[in-house]
């Protein structure tokens, strides 16, 4: 009875011992949501903190951005912006803030996505991961940067069909032209990482590089008719430079799929084959034990 006594007493005044983490990663919903607020909140966080950075930046950036104004004005075309309403020059000011916030907290955004997505991946697909995000950064910010220039290409051709006669002026908003610039180099930005996804889907398998390299011809004409769209300079130079930018990164993606596909076929025996064709298929019988007979003594002699 005692030692009943003893037992309960020991097992009411044990602390609950704490659920270790599971040797494998897996985690459980709650866990996830856990996690993913966390993320959230440190990304939050530094665009927040680089926003008041961006909020003491706003003369530089400002002059930055009027930058194709000024081109235009040298080039004889008159535009002046304006800030409409009483509150507006506040609204545009936050606006840019926030933009530059979240271009400067983009980096460590990439970083948080990678910290949720990486418990759950295998290794070799962590090497596709850091491939995709270390390759898509940078290019990223490259066509951002080429979105801008496009900008100050973009600015005096569309100017340049305003009438230059006397009692015609051209007051230009400068919200609106803040969303165009910002469109702008978000469409730029992600024409360039469009090479480093079509990569990705090659790694994971989804697509050839074979299949990649049949649409040439298409992906000759988007880039040219993209930088026609985005970048209308009437000279022929620029259009072609930018155009061979743009094309050279799709076909370098599909350079290194097919070398991909290449290393892939060699490993499977397959390199002989076309897209067309259906890979080898083992079909030799394997030798297999027989079942054993009821009547067969065991190992034991019963």
């Amino acid at each position: 009875m005692a030692s009943d006594t003893q037992g309960r007493d020991q097992a009411q005044g044990a602390p609950a011992t704490k659920r270790g983490r599971d040797p494998e990663g897996r985690m459980s919903l709650g866990e996830h949501l856990t996690e993913l607020r966390n993320r959230l909140v440190i990304s939050a966080i530094t665009v927040l903190v680089l926003s008041v950075v961006g909020w003491f930046l706003f003369d530089w950036v400002f002059e930055a951005l009027k930058r194709p104004f000024t081109l235009a004005a040298e080039q004889g075309l008159q535009a002046d912006l304006n800030f409409r309403g009483v509150g507006t020059g506040l609204n545009v000011k936050l606006q840019m803030s926030a933009y530059v916030g979240l271009l400067l907290s983009s980096p460590m955004i990439m970083l948080q996505i990678w910290l949720f997505v990486m418990p759950g991946l295998h290794k070799n697909e962590r090497r596709y991961a850091i491939g995709f995000f270390g390759s898509a950064i940078p290019l990223f910010f490259i066509g951002c940067l080429a979105g801008y220039w496009a900008v100050n290409q973009l600015v005096p051709v569309l100017l340049s069909f305003t009438p230059q006669a006397d009692g015609v002026e051209q007051l230009i908003s400068y919200d609106e032209y803040l969303s165009l610039l910002v469109k702008t180099m978000l469409a730029f930005g992600v024409a360039f990482v469009v090479p480093v996804v079509m990569v990705l889907l090659n790694f994971m398998g989804l697509v050839s590089g074979r299949a990649m390299l049949k649409a040439w011809r298409w992906i000759i004409f988007l880039s040219f008719a993209f930088t026609a769209v985005m970048v209308p300079t009437p000279e022929p130079i620029t259009l072609i430079a930018m155009s061979a930018a743009i094309a050279s990164l799709f076909f370098g993606a599909i350079v290194i799929s097919m070398l991909h596909d290449r290393r892939q076929a060699k490993r499977s025996g397959d390199e002989d084959l076309d897209d067309d064709e259906a890979s080898r298929i083992d079909d030799e019988v394997e030798k297999i034990d027989g079942p054993s007979r009821l009547d067969e003594p065991d190992e034991g002699g019963r």
